[in-house]
């Protein structure tokens, strides 16, 4: 049977955050980081920018740039942004994080986006990024990062399920992500790592809707390569389950 009822899925609306991020774990986080009253905002890698908006609402006094490569989310962000009355308080940027004329800014956030940072590759591209991060943070400022860490060595096998070329050396374990962050320029004022809750509702909201629209079209000219890359990913999630951790650090920048 061909079924080809739309042209294809929609892309991660049952996301509300681009991260695994519980809307607990947001609500604390912002509620801190929006009491030391910045005035200014940069979101580093923002996609549709939602964690930053959240900080503009709390923080009344405040103006946001995001900035991101990925057109498609930040017009999702300029609509947000409309919608909840912060158009004029908030700048997304199509842009590389690389390319200059950003900070510094009293909050920075780069959560999941470091490799914006940096153009080396692991484990050095952590602390390229780090430093980088201390050059767009005013300073006494924060740097909210979120961060990928091993949970665990991964084995041999794990790491040959995960992404393509996955190595040891791709990640640092926490106690050396903190190291790396305090050699950088910053003390780390709150330390937290996503949870498996968290985890699960991220991965399994990545691929809801595409998942829902290749049972709802099994014959659809795209419907291959979607199943290809569905259980490609999937395949990918139950090798660093449980292995990949990601952390958030709220770091003061060191004056």
């Amino acid at each position: 049977m061909t079924d080809t009822k739309t042209d294809g899925p929609s892309r991660l609306s049952r996301l509300t955050f681009h991260n695994p991020l519980s809307e607990a774990r947001a609500e604390r986080l912002i509620g801190r980081l929006a009491g030391n009253e910045p005035s200014t905002v940069l979101d580093i890698g923002c996609g549709w920018g939602e964690f930053m908006l959240r900080v503009l609402a709390a923080a009344p006094k405040a103006t946001g740039v995001g900035v991101d490569i990925n057109a498609e989310d930040l017009d999702r962000g300029r609509h947000e942004a409309e919608a909840r009355g912060l158009a004029e308080r908030v700048e997304f940027r199509e842009q590389s994080a690389q390319d200059g004329g950003l900070g510094p800014a009293d909050l920075v956030l780069c959560l999941g986006s470091s490799q914006a940072l940096s153009s080396v590759a692991p484990p050095e591209h952590t602390v390229e990024a780090l430093r980088a991060l201390r050059g767009l943070v005013s300073d006494g400022g924060r740097v909210l990062l979120g961060e990928g860490f091993w949970e665990r060595t991964p084995t041999a096998q794990e790491l040959a399920g995960m992404w393509p070329g996955a190595a040891v050396s791709d990640h640092h374990d926490l106690a050396t992500l903190l190291d790396l962050a305090v050699a950088a320029g910053f003390r780390p004022e709150w330390t937290e790592t996503a949870n498996r809750d968290e985890w699960e509702e991220f991965e399994s909201g990545y691929q809801a809707d595409a998942e829902v629209w290749l049972a709802d079209n099994p014959g659809h000219p795209a419907a291959a390569e979607t199943r290809e890359r569905l259980d490609r990913h999937r395949g990918q999630w139950m090798n660093y389950r449980g292995v990949l951790g990601i952390a958030y650090l709220t770091l003061v920048a060191a004056r």
